[in-house]
């Protein structure tokens, strides 16, 4: 049976820790009560350069001998790491003789503690353990931890402590108080802090308690949020966070569920994208109903597959909700060029083959010009076309007459970083081929360019035998 523990923290100041043994595993926990500005001993009869280079600097002391009883009773807990059974054994003996905590490296049976792996945002501390039976387990969750908690964590600790008082001279109400910490912790009062703009963070936080005073519902706001190219993973920090604080979700068609299955649960979802058998929502009615709810007080997320602002009406939204006054905030995602490109290790860029890489969409707003073919004709450069599908032939034909070569290698990259991702490949001659291939239903994104043949094309389809196939099923 498992050995029970209870979790605790060490008060650093209430007494020294004592560590047994100069070799690396003293120098790890070395480390992490150095961090945790203990005071420190170390008592080894050779100690690696780590501890010296601690010792020289004034952060521990260094004892250069064997050590004694007298140094472990002196102690308030005792890491024992010589890697000497015999050592080892005789300071977890002699400590629990004298009622002194001893933790023994990778001996959890002649330990009364152990050292948890730990995540730290001071003053936010996690730790994990898994009670001795797997280090390395405790370690990969340490790791997730870590990646999904903000290095600012510890400054938006410090800057809460600094609103305590202001909260309570402002609120004498417990209720409007508990309320007060939930919304700016889940709002973007905490997000500013987090993304260092504490100005933001103190100008919301005023606000918020300036509406609780005055019994009215607290500002709402709208992010525009970029989901990337459609892999859930490869969503950033922030945009996980605004996802998980948003009461309202309005998002597009190119949104898998795996994204909005990381949103808050209660919140709710509006889709407003085009797709087969739903109602399409224009880009007036959007921009009406995210005016709306954020009058309502409401913390809106306008979720947009790829960047909000590479094709994606970010700055039309961002327009009418400044016109309406309506506070708002970006957080950009993954453009589906590059995370296609990542998909293929394919280089957008590369000194011998191409210095300048474009994006382009073959479906401009009504009335305004095609894409500069000239521009993208340039054989030194990468052209990355949107939604061209239907239009292949006319990007074919316009590009092979301002230069480029029949011969170019074009990658045509479906459903980018998703399970069901599909590649295929050709000359630009070729191109044309896609638009008879009847089951390329998804977002697809054309490369064109000689950076194509350095991809990963494990796998890829050609144009034409895949055009072939499709007319031979039709």
């Amino acid at each position: 049976m498992t050995q029970s523990y209870f979790p605790i923290f060490w008060d650093t100041d209430s007494g020294t820790a004592l560590v047994v043994g100069g070799g690396e595993n003293a120098a790890r926990k070395v480390r992490l009560l150095v961090a945790a500005r203990a005071r420190v001993h170390v008592v080894a009869p050779t100690a690696g350069e780590e501890i010296q280079a601690f010792a020289e600097e004034d952060r521990i002391i260094l004892s250069r001998r064997p050590v004694g009883e007298d140094d472990i009773a002196g102690a308030a807990i005792v890491i024992a790491a010589t890697g000497d059974n015999d050592v080892d054994s005789y300071c977890a003996a002699i400590a629990q003789a004298h009622g002194v905590k001893v933790n023994v490296v990778d001996r959890p049976d002649l330990s009364s503690f152990i050292v948890p792996s730990i995540v730290d945002r001071s003053p936010i501390l996690v730790a994990i353990s898994s009670a001795g039976t797997s280090p390395v387990l405790a370690r990969r969750i340490r790791e997730r931890i870590e990646a999904s908690l903000s290095p600012n964590l510890g400054k938006l600790a410090e800057f809460a402590a600094s609103l305590r008082s202001t909260v309570a001279e402002r609120l004498n109400d417990g209720r409007k108080r508990r309320a007060f910490w939930e919304l700016f912790l889940d709002g973007y009062g905490a997000e500013g802090v987090l993304e260092n703009r504490p100005d933001a963070g103190r100008q919301a936080a005023d606000e918020l308690l300036g509406a609780l005073a005055r019994d009215e519902k607290p500002k709402g706001r709208v992010t525009l949020v970029g989901a990337g190219p459609g892999a859930a993973d490869l969503l950033t920090l922030r945009a996980l966070r605004a996802l998980q604080q948003a009461d309202i979700i309005v998002y597009d068609a190119l949104v898998g569920p795996e994204i909005l299955d990381l949103a808050r649960r209660d919140a709710f979802r509006l889709f407003v994208g085009k797709a087969k058998g739903r109602h399409s929502y224009s880009q007036d009615r959007i921009n009406g109903i995210l005016i709306d709810e954020a009058r309502r007080g409401s913390s809106v997320v306008r979720l947009k597959g790829g960047d909000p602002f590479v094709f994606g009406r970010g700055g039309e939204e961002v327009a009418a909700l400044r016109n309406a006054e309506i506070d708002v905030d970006v957080i950009p995602g993954i453009t589906a060029a590059t995370g296609a490109a990542a998909a293929l290790r394919l280089p957008l860029t590369q000194r011998d083959l191409a210095n300048v890489v474009s994006f382009a969409t073959a479906h401009p707003a009504a009335g305004k010009d095609e894409p500069d073919f000239a521009a993208l004709a340039d054989p030194n450069q990468t052209a990355v076309i949107y939604m061209g599908k239907t239009k292949a032939a006319e990007i074919t034909t316009a590009l092979i007459k301002l230069g480029r070569r029949p011969d170019t290698p074009v990658a045509v990259i479906e459903n980018a970083t998703l399970s069901n991702q599909r590649i295929l490949t050709g000359p630009l001659c070729d191109l044309p081929g896609i638009a008879a291939i009847s089951d390329l239903t998804g977002p697809a994104l054309i490369v064109i360019g000689d950076v194509v043949a350095e991809a990963d094309l494990t796998g890829a389809e050609t144009f034409a035998q895949t055009a072939t196939k499709d007319r031979a099923v039709a």
